[in-house]
């Protein structure tokens, strides 16, 4: 291989990382205002000038795309009562989205935020936040839960992508 093709395999390897980064963090993000009835602004903020260039506590950095970190916010914020309806369908009738688990709800916001706009395909977005289900639930079965989900909120948001 050249090295002008492992470059664009690191260039592209990169930009993964901070979409995934980004994706972590709006999760976050969407949680930490659902917990602490904090505005969008205050903790995208915080999260812009303490958590998006920061070290963990193990000394690792988690690099973030803070275009795609914002849009996700502002679209969550935008466009929820859309998001939540689509999850609500997604989900068993007698579980509507206020009784899910926080974290699950601040992912399927997300996830929802990104299904709205048609900047990602579906089948990505839904890989990468089963990825993130898995980081958060490791051992239980919340992640197919997530895939199934948000399967059939892309199936509603975009019926033209598949």
């Amino acid at each position: 291989m050249s090295t002008a093709d492992d470059n664009a395999r690191a260039k592209s390897q990169t930009r993964r990382a901070k979409s995934s980064g980004a994706r972590l963090y709006a999760v976050q993000a969407l949680f930490q205002m659902e917990a602490g009835g904090q505005s969008a602004d205050r903790v995208m903020t915080e999260f812009q000038n303490w958590r998006l260039e920061a070290e963990d506590e193990d000394g690792r950095y988690i690099e973030a795309d803070d275009k795609l970190f914002t849009r996700i916010i502002d679209d969550v914020v935008t466009w929820q009562s859309k998001i939540d309806q689509a999850t609500d369908r997604g989900l068993v009738a007698k579980w509507p989205i206020d009784r899910i688990d926080p974290v699950l709800r601040a992912l399927f916001r997300a996830a929802g935020a990104e299904l709205v706009s048609p900047k990602a395909p579906p089948k990505v977005v839904i890989t990468e936040y089963v990825r993130l289900a898995e980081a958060f639930f490791p051992d239980g079965k919340e992640p197919k839960f997530v895939n199934a989900v948000l399967d059939h909120m892309a199936r509603d948001l975009r019926p033209d992508a598949f």
